[in-house]
């Protein structure tokens, strides 16, 4: 495969508004989750939610797309001077030649919610200005997002569980490699919902406290909502001293369980390896891991497995969901923006203090920030259903 250069990426989380922001509670190593007060919600959990989302106001002629995952969706948009980015971008290429693939789990559900408690009471009709495709169908966000950046290229949404808006690197790297674009807009968006929390409630994995990834005393996940983009291109001009590519993309299915992860990692390390092979590289070329590290059990043991085999146990690592919360389909743009900001900035993140870690895996994961030169990253996005992606970002050397 051939390298992208990241030409402009974005992020908004529970952490920050903006990559200055983002950058800023990741070297304080600060948590933003708060106890849960989401709607009428009642769980006894911790939530990584951005605030300001409900005071978003989407334009009218895009009204039919107002939910709170496009509203969050836009929210991002208008951070870092991205959309200008764009605009450099279909300067360069045209419109038709720049494409955009979104990934989300739930993307509008919330409205889904919403409209069933207000069906009519006789009839059970949803609310009339309800429109299902321009809010709850994945798709929405990629319309959505593609609409305000008005741009005429391929467009695709993944729903991939959480590993989502890393899947999105895939497809616009073989859509680039095809030769049918030269430019594209990935990223992901995911917002909160009572079908997510109580959902993940029921399958006994949120945590009561703030998640702590690798902790000897982890007892599951927090979830949190994020929108994060990144602007990927064919390199076509001498890069600067700065640029940081996409390198490699790996891939896998092991279907090992709906919910749970393969024990011994099976899944997550043909992946890494695969990107390994895509990038050229070998695992000691490999400066830090941002782990998926969602805090369950099961899914750090697995990990760390897996992390072991391929890396053995030296390379640092750390999981930045401690701060985010599981941001589900937005995690893998979210923790791939993240990586960009630690090649760029020379930073190790560790993501909060937490408990004690669980010396029972034997792997080198960060208790705190550490500094110095960092040129290649790998991020870790894994899915319900073993659906998993490895992508490998770095300098050309």
């Amino acid at each position: 495969m051939s390298s992208l250069t990241i030409s402009g990426m974005t992020a908004t989380s529970c952490i920050g508004r903006g990559l200055t922001q983002t950058l800023s509670a990741l070297r304080a190593q600060r948590c933003g989750l708060v106890r849960c007060a989401f709607r009428d919600l009642v769980l006894d959990t911790w939530i990584g939610e951005v605030d300001v989302v409900d005071d978003e106001a989407i334009d009218a002629d895009l009204r039919e797309f107002n939910c709170r995952n496009n509203r969050l969706a836009q929210l991002a948009l208008a951070e870092d001077g991205f959309v200008d980015a764009v605009d450099a971008a279909i300067e360069r290429w045209g419109r038709r030649r720049v494409g955009i693939f979104l990934g989300t789990s739930t993307a509008g559900m919330l409205r889904t919610e919403w409209a069933f408690r207000h069906r009519d009471a006789v009839s059970g009709q949803l609310p009339a200005d309800f429109v299902y495709a321009a809010t709850h169908s994945p798709y929405s966000l990629t319309e959505f997002v593609r609409r305000k950046l008005r741009l005429e290229g391929p467009a695709l949404a993944v729903s991939s569980a959480c590993s989502s808006s890393a899947k999105v690197f895939a497809s616009a790297q073989r859509m680039v490699d095809s030769g049918l674009i030269d430019a594209a807009v990935v990223g992901g968006v995911d917002s909160l919902c009572a079908t997510t929390l109580y959902g993940f409630k029921s399958l006994g994995l949120l945590a009561e406290e703030c998640c702590r990834p690798f902790s000897d005393d982890r007892a599951g996940i927090s979830i949190g909502e994020a929108a994060a983009y990144l602007l990927l291109e064919r390199i076509s001009d001498p890069l600067d001293d700065d640029s940081v590519l996409l390198l490699g993309v790996g891939e896998s299915s092991d279907a090992y369980h709906m919910s749970s992860p393969h024990p011994e990692g099976l899944g997550a390390r043909l992946a890494m390896e695969r990107a390994l092979h895509a990038a050229g590289l070998n695992p000691r070329d490999i400066d830090y891991i941002n782990l998926h590290g969602t805090g369950t059990i099961a899914n750090d043991s697995a990990e760390a497995n897996a992390i072991a085999h391929v890396f053995g146990t030296a390379t640092p690592c750390s999981s930045t969901k401690g701060a985010t919360g599981h941001t589900l389909g937005a995690a893998g743009a979210l923790e791939a923006a993240i990586c960009v900001l630690a090649i760029k900035n020379a930073l190790m993140p560790s993501g909060p203090s937490a408990g004690r870690r669980d010396d029972t895996m034997a792997i080198d994961y960060l208790s705190q920030n550490q500094h110095g030169k960092v040129s290649t990253v790998l991020s870790n996005a894994f899915g319900f259903g073993g659906s998993n992606c490895s992508l490998i970002f770095g300098r050309l050397t």
